[in-house]
């Protein structure tokens, strides 16, 4: 099964030509991942900590 993506295709889009540059078809879904893969361990992270809100510091 597929993952949702977790990123606005559109912004990160406009970001990357703001910076004169161009996105490849695939740049966003390896970027969702990315995010996916930075999400578990910050929860991974709370949890250790035995807290259940993701802060800002788990990131």
């Amino acid at each position: 099964m597929a993952k949702e993506s977790l990123v606005v295709a559109s912004k990160v889009k406009a970001y990357i030509k703001s910076k004169e540059m161009m996105t490849s078809s695939d740049a966003l879904e390896a970027l969702s991942d990315k995010v996916y893969c930075m999400l578990d361990a910050a929860i991974a992270r709370t949890k250790a900590n035995r807290r259940s809100t993701v802060k800002a510091q788990d990131l």
